[in-house]
């Protein structure tokens, strides 16, 4: 009988063991996190002016391009920008619209600002600073660059900032759409774009989120727009998640009706679902380790990827 007890320990703990090394041994999916190939190089700027749709600006490559300047494409879309929005300060600090757009959209390598609240966009601030938030793959160039700017930015233009988003109307830029097959990817420039030839290739447990004009994302025209491609049933799966499930608190809770967002909690609703995927690994795996953890890590400690996958689809399926 002891023999027999002993063995069966050995046999639980040769599985709680095994179970804890894949723990360990999970990596950050590729598809959320994309990272540019090393031998990956910029075009040189051709000299050619850039235009986008309805829009009368022009502006060189090396404008577009440029981290202390914001691509303004449609100045009649906001309010004046504050300097920091628009200029940033040199050395460190990058125009916030350089990665974040003129009005806030941004996309998947990067947060949607449109209404954020205020009193939360200061405190991301001060947990990318004091190092509380960081990413599961902190050497992304957009990550880089954010923890330069929070290093380096004052009270004083965080502040600016986020008064100046949280005052712009947010508004639809992904169509989620469920399918089995998706294009076929590679990195550029932190992103995934299509290959040119068209070809497309199974789906399986990922996001695909691609612009439905390229140049023009990569003109930052704030009114580009990405189609995200989800696994079929995802997002009535993430639906059923986010409002019961078996989870342990419910995501309206928090993010309110439609998960539009509710006193300095952010919304959610219709924000790109490759960045909603990232957050919520990150908050799994304790990236992010900031005021909302305790809140996001007890939900998240025992959902996979595929749940993840749901809920993000579920998420950016919801009208802003």
């Amino acid at each position: 009988m002891q023999k027999i007890l002993v063995l069966l320990f050995l046999a639980v703990a040769f599985v709680f063991n095994t179970k804890t090394d894949l723990q360990s041994q999970e990596r950050p999916p590729a598809w959320a996190y994309p990272v540019n190939p090393a031998d990956f190089k910029l075009s040189p700027d051709d000299g050619i002016l850039r235009h986008v749709p309805d829009s009368t600006a022009s502006m060189t490559l090396t404008q577009v391009r440029d981290r202390f300047y914001t691509a303004d494409w449609h100045p009649g879309d906001h309010s004046p920008m504050p300097d920091v929005v628009a200029r940033g300060r040199k050395a460190d600090v990058s125009a916030c619209g350089f990665c974040h757009r003129a009005d806030g959209p941004g996309g998947p390598e990067s947060a949607n600002l449109m209404g954020l609240p205020v009193a939360y966009f200061v405190r991301q601030m001060v947990e990318i600073k004091s190092g509380a938030r960081k990413s599961s793959v902190p050497n992304r160039a957009p990550i880089q660059l954010l923890n330069k700017l929070a290093a380096a930015i004052t009270a004083d233009e965080v502040k600016a900032a986020a008064t100046y988003y949280s005052t712009l109307k947010p508004r639809a830029t992904i169509n989620v759409v469920e399918s089995d097959t998706a294009p076929k990817t590679v990195v550029s420039a932190w992103f995934l774009t299509p290959l040119s030839n068209g070809e497309t290739e199974p789906l399986g447990e990922r996001i695909i989120e691609v612009a439905t004009n390229l140049q023009q994302y990569i003109d930052k025209d704030s009114r580009a727009h990405f189609v995200a491609y989800v696994p079929k049933g995802s997002i009535e799966k993430g639906r059923v998640l986010a409002a019961s499930g078996d989870t342990s608190v419910q995501c309206a809770t928090c993010h309110g009706p439609g998960l539009k967002g509710a006193g300095d909690f952010p919304r959610i609703a219709g924000l790109s679902p490759t960045y909603i995927f990232r957050q919520l690994y990150d908050f799994k795996h304790g990236a992010r380790a900031g005021a909302e953890s305790s809140l996001m890590k007890s939900p998240l400690e025992n959902r996979s990827t595929t749940d993840m996958i749901a809920l993000a689809a579920y998420a950016a399926s919801l009208a802003p």
